[in-house]
């Protein structure tokens, strides 16, 4: 069952962050299980299935998924296998809505991220594989067109800025004189907002996310039709 109305965001999801941040380690987490569960996973939880709706509105492929393992939640938990940073917990929350054909993050999606540092909504492929990345370049190529009709609408100029890397050299098969070299040369396809901390207190979050991510929703749609799945 869906929740219609979210209250915002608990301030004592940053002040949970916050702490975690100096007492990255086990013990403290698991002593202080009960708070994460209080101010952070709940209202995570709760702010999904408050997300069905609006996403709903810009595509019925995009999925809410509110379970506390393997749904819309990232989990706390860092991979440190190939990291020198050891500590074992993310001090962010990560909540992504993947596409339905989607198994991991580097599929078509919409994302938010909180950390004390820093809040922000994102749309679009993070670190997609080479040959989702090379359907992106081919359709970029194919219909510039529609590429910069996707990109270049007022709402989404006005809203996000695309971030990510880029290759310092043409990839193969296009020229440096490509039209749309800057473009082409993009290791990632995804654009963000950011957001003031006081906005994800407020019970107009929901509404507020919703409507950023729906200015994405030309430039989700031309990523979704370079890669193949439904939108």
């Amino acid at each position: 069952m869906s929740i219609t109305k979210f209250p915002g965001f608990p301030l004592g999801m940053l002040h949970f962050l916050e702490e975690l941040a100096g007492n990255n380690n086990k013990p403290w987490f698991d002593q202080h299980k009960q708070r994460y569960e209080a101010e952070v996973r709940g209202p995570a939880l709760d702010f999904i299935r408050a997300m069905e709706k609006p996403l709903a509105a810009i595509s019925p492929h995009f999925l809410a998924v509110p379970k506390k393992v393997g749904g819309s939640l990232m989990r706390p938990y860092r991979d440190v296998r190939f990291s020198k940073d050891k500590t074992p917990y993310k001090t962010n929350v990560g909540i992504h809505f993947r596409h339905q054909l989607g198994k991991d993050v580097h599929c078509p999606g919409m994302y938010l991220h909180i950390a004390t540092d820093e809040v922000f909504v994102g749309s679009g492929i993070w670190h997609p594989d080479s040959s989702a990345l090379g359907a992106i370049r081919a359709a970029i190529d194919h219909d510039p067109t529609a590429w910069k009709r996707a990109k270049g609408g007022g709402a989404f100029r006005q809203t996000f800025d695309l971030a990510g890397e880029s290759l310092s050299r043409p990839p193969r098969g296009y020229t440096a004189e490509h039209p749309l070299i800057l473009d082409l040369k993009r290791k990632d396809h995804f654009a963000v907002c950011k957001l003031d901390h006081d906005e994800l207190f407020d019970a107009t979050v929901v509404k507020t996310v919703g409507g950023v991510l729906k200015r994405s929703k030309a430039y989700l749609k031309f990523l979704c039709g370079a890669v193949g799945v439904d939108f």
